[in-house]
């Protein structure tokens, strides 16, 4: 195990100790657990390092130091343990299963590292196990490698095998969990027919175990509850770690999950994936711990899973702080923070050793995690460590104490000053040391006493410093002497002093008298007082001190010093003098009195030995009397019990022992005390004995491998020494000294015992035990250790094999004391060979060795596994495990048909029993059914490693027989089981011949051949499939292949069209002939090019630049090749004028061959629309978008007019009109006046938006000459024309205004101007042509004359057309202008039809409606798929008058809307059409075989038998369900293929098959029944029809039931046809009813609306009648005008579809009906108030509402236009106002127009309402009767109506309400409210009374207000009525 060393060396990932300066650390040692096999040993390096290099010792984990055993366990010199390999017999827990740690320790300190627990695993027999699993269909099986408990933490799954080949985990339906089970998902029929085992590997020892196999059983899906098959009850992982918790359940249907976690559901988090296995969590987190439940359920029931997971954090451990440096009797305080756990314990260590709590020890926390130490010594510093520990795991962590000498040192201080009296002093002291001093303060070693004036107090500066101060307050003379500050803690003290002055008389304190002890030095001070003084003196005898050199004087302070104190010469009295002034002294006197200490005289105990006498003196030889003398020993007084006798006289004392024993031992003092001092002298008294032996040794044994102890102690005074030697051997002893420095193994106890820790086998010997103590003789003793040797195996095999049949020997060598046993066992069962004869064993002695063989004769298969020898003696056991292995032939394996082809077979086999020995090959032999063996084709060894093959080169439709062999190294198995197939069909061998190609269109081309060669057909031809691709030399692209089905004759050719190719494309195209086995090969490549098309895309980067005032330069870029779609003929520019007044001017093209054009002749300064094309021979491309440049300026035309008037006997005011070419912007405008023409006489500037000017100061009665010119940035223009003027003083009235025409859009306010002079001022009126006769105009609220003359027009609407007369007068005379006003109003709407469709395209074209006054802007195209609510737009140009989609989908109808556009806004959009693109729903081929092949578990489908419609296969669905079985099995591909194949089917059973394929154009069923063959390819019996009686009774009720409720179905169903087409028919009449009923109308009122031959319009109209009917539109015009139409929306009616027999004088008019194909989403409102005059285009207002709610109301009008050329006719143009009638005027006339007209009403306050959608209207239009009620505008009550239009609503006949349905609605469609209608009964119109209307009252037609006409064309597109519940369809009828 030395990677576990170079692992411990490599992660020196983490130093503990922040000071660089510390000389110990820890290596982070991550393992804290050491597990290795005993064969292979380990070695650990202990993870401590010092510097300088440390001393590394490993210990026990009670403490004790682990000594070396030889061969077992040793510790080198740099600190790692090592542990040998070793025999099971030699395991020792002690050694072997024990916890260690080690220490490292130098000068600076000694750590601990952390617990290692080192355990050695055994070889042991097991065996893995699998067991047989049950798995339904498709569910899931999950397989588990069954270890035994004892070996389970040891063990790991390494891979699983499928008849002996390793399984793949990277197969989708195979996985391999973290804890080694095995999963197999989706279960097939194939996952039964193997044999599944399990590999494991011993993690430590490397050996591996093969499981047993096991067989997965499957059934079929049955309706189950859900069942657990794997879980779990708890598990444990690190943090940040992955973790898997299991959860898997069988069951059906399949079973679904949910997770939860202390009973809630699992929050979202990125970290938790449901898998397959179960929950997967990645970076366990410590919060991930709990109680998870896997809730599983299905339809059936539910289970559960329970576990709890445990996130374990590693401990950690953290001491803080990680710096501390104290002082020696300082206080520290360590604080430990554990992480990982909140369970754990804490220890402290100091240097190694723990710590306990004391007196200056306390540990304070929950869990003693706080350490606080007191008064610390300088012992105590070193290396603290934290230790936390929870079962295996620990962790430390350390820092080292730093203790320095804390003695208080002094760092400033006061000094000697001197003060005057009443003064503040203050005196300071600052001081550091640790732990904190204390001061005090002393004045003349007085302390000073607080008060009043005195205080003291101190504080702690930023360093730690402590400062004291003492401050006096006033001072007075006794203030003054020496200061001293004393600091002390329990390190030390120190002390300062100085002297301080306070001035005043000088004086000396009072002085007591002293005692000095003799031989000491003394001081004597002169405490004085006062300031200031000239010296101080000392006399003693009146002599002047000092007078010897024993004396010493200090003048400055007044003290005296005494050394070395004499008694006769220093004792005495002692005068201090003061020198107060020169002639003035003061002094005092203070006594010394000399004491003398007492000496002893020094003694010593000489040796004595036990039983004699002592008397020892203690003598004083001098000292002061008295003196007290005293004994003492070992510091106690000496006790009474050790009879000692003690004579004191006078300076003596005596000690007196009269039995000396060893009691007497010790330390004697002698006291001598007096008033000196106290004195003493020791001496140690030593009784000596010479040594014997207490305990004396003897022979004894001792066992191999444990402790012994020889026993051996004596006794002595001093103390004996004991030392042992040893004699190897039992032969003539040699002693020799025993080696105790060898790693501990032998120790010498304290008694003197020796121990042998573990004993050896070579510690057999002598020993003797030596005592000596060097009193008397050395005594010794000599004893034997016998060394026993405990049973052990010494020699045995691990592994054998054995051939089956044949004899095995197998032997154990056994080493012991004897006796020795040997008992052989097989798998823990003991073998008795006289019960079992195959087993016989024998034994025999060689040396001192015991051999014993066990002999199995014959072996057998069962005899494979694990032996065991077991060596039993008086003082152990041991034992071998052989691993027997009997090896035998193979079992044969289990074959099966995998697949049959035409020429191949392809086999797949289970793999049995290997025999033990591995499979070297397989045998494989073939033959024709009918031959025999002998003559068999042989394939042999096949690889070991397969488990399948293809046998090849076979006849196609041969019948073969089949059979394997195994082999391996011991011989060949028998034959397996014999299979018997017949091949399938072969694919054609031959290609179609006469492969041509024929270019249908732009985007098809037709394919025709004929089929390939007879003989070449292999089989009969079921279809072809045809390859296209665009052609290219190279061959690059891939081809598109389409199928299709035979005709089923060979003779004759087929042929197919492909659609939807590139335009102008060349393609090659190859066809290839498949039947029931496939497809044939192809043929040789054809080509064909696509005929040509119009260009898809426009010129690109157009440029246009105005050269010139007419001339326009463009560019252009050729579109892409690709783009063109056949040859470039050349270019066509469209471009038009956009006129200044917003209308276009005339749309222009001009063509070029060139991608360049100057288009001259242009408008000056005009801006252009542009649009570029290319066209082809097939026509015009894709326009460019539109482009606008405007032409260059120039100078101006002419003003259009000029007028002047006299407005004064002055003044003349003239005015003008701008030219009619502006050519630029106009600048001003120049007014000349000449007098005469043409001389200039004034000249005059008008700005450019003024068109009047007044010249004054004219002169009366001459004439002027007035014209006007334009200016622009080119220069002036053409004058105007020359007019001439008289200013006169009675000037006629005169209008400036010109004649013209005003436009304007309606809904805005306009404005007539008409500016009239003249003197006196005119009078204006304004009149209205109404009926062509003027008439005066209608002055209200909304018309107004301002007075400035001018008409203003608010909200002007469509009636306020027409011409306007402005007639000015005054008394000289009249003038008059005419203003004809056009309102412009939204276009109608165009005509849309469908003129062509592809199947990707639909192209459409449509004829504009009135433009409404006002030029068309552009197309907004709406369009959307059927049955769809999303709409999308195009906007198309004004110049086009068709439009492609493209990129449609095929085979889809689509629905389409158009909406034209002027200035004034979106017009009305168009009727809904549809169309549908080419294509249909996919079929299946008659003349194709579904099934290609079917066998026991497998069918193959034919899809090629699938055609696509002309619409490509998006996806289809596949179900299959056995006919027993309620439960469809679904598989589902996006892409049809050629085939498709069901595996996993049950062998003899009958399905029932159903597939769906869809396209975009819809889906197509097939369903089919088959069965399955035999398990010997044998066809089963067909399914009865009739229900056969089952014994179980439910199950023929539930068929019972089934054939009633389909009976039920099928009648009803066929009822309902019946009811449709009874309904069908009656609608048929109805609608022919309505047909005959308009026709005849028409032709009435054609015949009716005649008018005199000079009204007739010079421009010839069309005949034409558009009428709406309930159910259809009718248009009847001439059929050589009208244009064609798609015959799709068109039906030809005859006089036979009216069943009129009489025919009208028009009979010569084709009658033709147009009818709306879609649904239009708005309609109007129709309302007659604002009729709008001229119009002649179609504008039905029937409609089809798809989908649609409430509509939007158009602004405009609807109308009805009935339209005759000849005989010529008068129209009438009705006017009536539905919601309020007006009163007409009597004797008024219709005036004759050219249409009738309805149009919508716009009300005056343009507020919009109409009735709701659902009420139904019939509308009644009649000719020559008067209107009931008052009438409308031109109608009058009575008779006087004669040839007045009614057209009135009928009462609702439909009450209905309708949902609300949101409808496409045009660009800026305004949207209008809708109110509900009164819903009172009306008097109905009888047919037959054309002539006569019933009147109605004036509310009944207020209550038919405002309609809102949402209309439905109820026509399919066969022409008959559709069956629809649209709520808003409408039934308009017009009589």
């Amino acid at each position: 195990m030395w990677i576990l060393a170079i692992i411990f060396f490599q992660c020196i990932l983490n130093v503990f100790s922040e000071d660089l300066r510390s000389s110990l650390y820890f290596v982070n040692a991550s393992v804290q657990e050491v597990v290795f096999a005993s064969t292979t040993g380990t070695s650990v390096p202990c993870p401590a390092v010092g510097v300088p290099p440390a001393s590394l010792r490993w210990y026990l984990a009670t403490g004790e130091e682990i000594y070396d055993v030889p061969g077992i366990r040793h510790v080198h010199p740099n600190g790692t343990l090592q542990i040998f390999h070793f025999n099971p017999s030699s395991f020792s827990n002690l050694i072997h299963d024990n916890t260690y740690y080690c220490t490292a320790e130098n000068p600076s300190g000694k750590i601990r590292s952390q617990d290692v627990h080192i355990k050695a695993v055994l070889r042991e027999p097991y065996t893995v196990r699998v067991e047989d699993q049950k798995a339904m269909r498709g569910n899931v099986a999950v397989f588990k490698c069954i270890i035994p408990a004892s070996v389970e933490a040891y063990i790991t799954v390494v891979s699983w095998e499928k008849d002996t080949v390793s399984i793949n985990v990277q197969t989708p339906r195979f996985l391999i969990t973290s804890t080694g089970a095995l999963y197999i998902l989706d279960v097939q029929n194939e996952d039964g027919l193997y044999n599944y085992r399990c590999m494991t590997r011993h993690r430590y020892t490397g050996e591996t175990r093969q499981s047993n196999s096991a067989r997965l059983f499957l059934s079929d899906p049955t309706n189950s509850a859900p069942a657990i098959l794997d879980g779990f009850e708890r598990r444990e992982v690190m943090t940040s770690h992955r973790v898997e918790l299991p959860c898997k359940a069988s069951g059906h249907p399949a079973p679904k999950y949910r997770w939860l976690k202390d009973n809630r559901p699992l929050e979202p988090d990125s970290r938790f994936r449901q898998s397959v296995t179960g929950l997967l969590i990645e970076r366990a987190q410590p919060s991930d711990t709990g109680s998870y439940v896997c809730e599983v359920w299905n339809s059936y029931g539910n289970a559960e899973v329970v576990g709890r997971l445990q996130v374990k954090e590693p401990l950690k451990a953290v001491v803080s702080p990680r710096k501390v440096k104290g002082s020696v009797g300082s206080q520290v305080s360590l604080s430990c923070s554990v992480s990982g756990s909140e369970e754990y314990e804490l220890s402290w260590y100091r240097n190694g050793e723990i710590i306990y709590p004391g007196n200056s020890v306390r540990m304070t926390g929950n869990n003693r995690e706080n350490l606080v130490m007191a008064g610390m010594a300088k012992s105590d510093g070193g290396a603290y460590q934290c230790f936390a520990r929870n079962g295996k795991m620990s962790a430390q962590d350390f820092v080292q104490v730093i203790l320095e000498d804390g003695t208080p040192k002094i760092i400033s201080s006061f000094s000697e000053k001197v003060f005057g009296t009443n003064e503040f002093v203050s005196l300071f002291c600052t001081v550091k040391g640790t732990p904190e001093p204390r001061v005090t303060w002393t004045l003349d070693d007085e302390p000073v006493i607080r008060d009043s004036r005195h205080r003291i107090g101190h504080y702690t500066n930023q360093e730690g410093h402590v400062v004291s101060h003492l401050n006096i307050s006033q001072t007075t003379g006794p203030d003054g002497g020496v200061y001293r500050c004393i600091c002390n803690n329990s390190a030390g003290a120190v002390s300062y002093q100085a002297r301080i002055n306070v001035r005043g008389p000088a004086s000396i304190r009072p002085m007591k008298n002293l005692t000095a002890i003799a031989g000491r030095d003394m001081y004597i001070h002169c405490r004085v007082i006062g300031y200031p003084y000239y010296s101080i003196k000392w006399h003693k005898d009146a002599n002047l001190l000092p007078y010897n050199h024993r004396q010493r004087a200090f003048e400055n302070n007044g003290t005296l010093k005494l050394y070395d104190v004499q008694k006769d010469v220093d004792e005495g009295e002692y005068t201090c003098s003061v020198l107060v002034s020169p002639s003035l002294s003061t002094s005092q006197s203070v006594h010394v009195s000399v004491k003398v200490p007492p000496t002893i005289h020094p003694f010593e105990f000489p040796r004595f030995s036990i039983g004699q006498r002592v008397f020892i003196p203690c003598v004083v030889m001098s000292g002061d009397q008295p003196v007290f003398i005293t004994w003492q020993k070992d510091g106690q007084p000496i006790p009474a019990s050790l009879s000692v006798t003690i004579d004191n006289i006078d300076f003596t004392s005596s000690l007196r022992i009269s039995n000396l024993s060893l009691l007497h031992n010790g330390n004697y003092t002698c006291i001598a005390r007096n008033q000196a001092a106290i004195v003493e002298h020791q001496s140690q008294l030593i009784v000596r004995v010479p040594p014997k032996f207490v305990v004396q040794p003897k022979d004894q044994d001792g066992i191999y491998g444990k402790a012994v102890i020889l026993n051996c102690s004596a006794e002595g005074y001093p103390v004996p020494t004991i030392v042992w030697k040893y004699s190897k051997g039992a032969g003539v002893p040699q002693f020799q000294p025993i080696a105790l420095n060898s790693g501990f193994r032998i120790q010498v106890l304290v008694n003197g015992s020796l121990l042998i820790k573990h004993v050896l086998e070579e510690d057999s010997g002598y020993y003797l035990c030596k005592v000596s103590n060097d009193v008397g003789a050395d005594v010794s003793k000599s004893m034997y250790l016998n060394v026993k040797i405990p049973a052990m195996i010494t020699s045995y095999p691990n592994t054998t094999l054995a051939t089956q049949g044949s004899e095995k020997r197998m032997s154990c060598t056994a080493h012991g004391e004897k006796p020795i046993m040997v008992r052989w066992e097989k798998e823990e069962r003991i073998i008795n060979p006289e019960s079992s004869h195959r087993y016989v064993v024998t034994v025999k002695e060689v040396a001192d060795e015991v051999i014993s063989t066990l002999q199995i004769r014959p072996t057998v298969r069962e005899d494979s596994g694990f032996f065991s020898c077991h060596a039993i003696n008086s003082y152990g056991e041991d034992r071998g495990i052989i691993q027997l292995t009997v090896q035998e032939p193979p079992d044969p394996p289990e074959v099966e048909i995998r697949e049959v082809k035409d020429r191949t077979i392809a086999l797949r086999w289970t793999m049995g029993f290997d025999g033990n020995s591995p499979i070297t090959g397989f045998d494989i032999e073939c033959k024709n059914k009918s031959g025999s063996w002998e003559m068999a084709q042989r394939t042999k060894d096949v690889s070991p490693q397969l488990n399948q093959a293809t046998i090849i080169d076979l006849h196609p439709s041969s019948t073969y027989s089949i059979r394997m062999f195994a082999k391996n190294h011991i011989g060949k198995s028998e034959a397996s089981n014999e299979l018997t197939i017949t091949t399938d069909e072969a694919a054609p061998d031959g290609p179609p011949q006469d492969v041509q190609l024929e270019a249908f269109s732009s985007q098809s081309i037709r394919v025709s051949w004929r089929a390939p060669k007879k003989h070449l057909q292999n089989g009969a031809i079921r279809g072809y499939q045809v390859g296209y691709r665009e052609f290219s030399t190279g061959g690059n692209y891939q081809f598109n292949v389409i199928s299709m089905e035979t005709t089923g004759d060979n003779d004759h050719s087929e042929s197919v069209t492909l659609d939807n190719l590139k335009k102008f494309t060349q393609y090659g195209v190859v066809v290839q002939a498949s039947n029931s086995a496939g497809t044939g090969p192809s043929s040789q490549e054809v080509i064909s090019t696509t005929l040509e098309d119009v260009p898809s895309r426009p010129p690109e980067n157009v440029q246009a630049t105005a050269a010139s005032p007419e001339i326009i330069s463009l560019s252009w870029l050729t579109p892409p090749k690709d783009a063109l779609n056949g040859i470039l003929l050349g270019f066509r520019v469209i471009y038009w004028a956009n006129l200044p007044d917003g209308e276009l001017g005339e749309i222009r093209n001009v063509t070029t061959s060139k991608p360049s054009l100057e288009l001259d002749g242009l408008e000056k300064y005009t801006n252009y629309s542009i649009q570029v094309l290319t066209f082809t021979r097939a026509g015009d491309g894709v326009r460019s978008e539109q482009i606008f440049t405007r032409t260059k300026e120039d100078v101006p035309g002419p003003p259009a007019g000029v007028k002047a008037a006299a407005a004064s006997n002055s003044m003349v005011f003239v005015s003008w009109l701008p030219p009619l070419k502006l050519n630029g912007i106009i600048r001003k405008y120049t007014v000349f006046c000449s007098n005469p023409h043409p001389t200039v006489s004034s000249e005059f500037e008008a700005a450019p938006d003024v068109f009047f000017y007044r010249i004054p100061n004219l002169s009366r009665n001459r004439q002027y000459s007035i014209w006007v010119v334009a200016v622009t940035a080119a220069g002036r223009g053409n004058a105007s024309d020359i007019i001439t003027v008289k200013p006169q003083t009675e000037a006629p009235a005169q209008i400036l205004t010109f004649n013209g025409t005003v436009t304007t859009p309606w809904m805005r306010d306009i404005v007539l101007p008409c500016k009239a002079v003249g003197d006196p001022a005119p009078t204006v009126k304004w009149l209205k042509e109404t009926n062509g006769s003027p008439a005066p105009a209608v002055i209200d609220s909304r018309r107004i004359v301002q007075g400035n003359g001018s008409l203003v027009i608010r909200t002007v609407k469509a009636e306020d057309s027409g011409n306007y007369t402005c007639v000015a007068s005054n008394s000289f005379g009249p003038d008059k202008i005419i203003l004809n006003l056009q309102v412009q109003v939204p276009p109608d709407q165009p005509r849309l039809t469908v003129t062509k469709t592809t199947t990707t395209s639909i192209t459409l074209s449509w004829i504009p409606g009135d433009n409404g006054g006002s030029s068309i802007r552009g197309y907004i195209l709406q369009y959307s798929e059927d049955n769809s609510e999303k709409w999308g737009n195009f906007a198309i140009s004004p110049s086009e008058r068709s439009y492609r989609l493209e990129n449609l989908k095929c085979g889809t109808w689509y629905k389409f809307t158009l909406t034209a556009q002027n200035a004034v806004g979106p017009g009305r959009i168009s009727e809904i059409i549809e169309a549908k693109t080419h294509g249909k729903e996919p079929q299946y081929s008659k003349e194709q075989e579904l099934f290609t092949s079917i066998n026991a578990t497998r069918v193959r489908l034919n899809l090629i038998g699938w055609n696509n419609g002309g619409c490509p296969i998006t996806s289809f669905t596949l179900e299959y369900r056995s006919v027993e079985s309620p439960t469809w099995t679904t598989a589902q591909r996006t892409s049809l293929t050629k085939s498709y194949i069901l595996y996993d089917l049950a062998e003899a059973t009958w399905y029932e098959l159903q597939m769906k394929v869809f396209n975009s154009a819809g889906s197509a069923e097939k369903r089919v029944k088959f069965s399955t063959l035999s398990y010997d390819g044998s066809t089963i019996a067909p399914l009865v029809k009739a229900p056969t009686v089952s014994v179980d009774s439910t199950s023929s009720n539930e068929g019972l039931k089934m054939v009633t409720i389909i009976s039920c179905v099928l009648v009803g169903i066929v009822l309902v046809f019946v009811l449709l087409l009874v309904l069908r028919r009656r609608r048929r009449e109805q609608r022919l009813k309505r047909l005959r009923d308009a026709k005849s109308l028409a032709e009435m009122l054609m015949s009716k609306n005649t008018r005199p031959a000079d009204t007739i319009n010079k421009q010839q109209q069309t005949l034409r009648m558009h009428i709406d009917i309930p159910r259809a539109q009718l248009l009847i015009e001439e059929r050589d005008t009208m244009e064609t139409v798609d015959d799709r929306s068109t039906v030809l009616l005859t006089d036979n579809d009216f069943g009129e027999t009489q025919k009208q004088k028009s009979s010569t008019v084709t009658h033709t009906v147009h009818y709306q194909s879609l649904s239009q989403a708005t309609g109007p409102l129709v309302d007659v108030s604002d009729a709008r005059p001229g119009t002649s285009k179609s504008n039905p207002t029937a409609r089809r509402t798809a989908k649609a709610g409430p509509a939007a109301r158009n602004r405009y009008a609807s109308q009805w236009t009935l339209n005759r050329p000849h005989p010529p006719v008068s129209a009438h143009t009705l006017s009536t106002d539905w919601r309020l009638p007006t009163p007409r005027v009597a004797g008024s006339v219709d005036k004759e127009s050219d249409s009738y007209s309805v149009s919508p009403s716009q009300d005056t306050g343009g507020e919009l309402v109409h009735l709701p959608p659902y009420l139904r209207m019939d509308f009644l239009l009649n000719r020559g009767i008067s209107c009931s009620g008052t009438g409308g505008r031109g109608g009058a009550g009575g008779e006087g109506a004669m040839g007045q239009a009614c057209l009135e609503p009928q009462k609702s006949r439909s009450l209905k309400r309708p949902s609300r349905m949101a409808p496409p609605t045009p660009t800026e469609a305004p949207q209008a409210s809708s109110r509900a209608s009164s819903r009172d009964p009306v008097a109905q119109w009888q047919p037959g009374s054309a002539a006569t209307l019933p009147h109605r009252e004036g509310s009944e037609l207020a209550q038919a207000a405002k309609l809102s006409s949402s209309q439905e064309s109820l026509l399919d597109s066969r022409g008959h009525l559709k069956q629809t519940n649209n709520p808003y369809a409408k039934s308009y009828t017009l009589v």
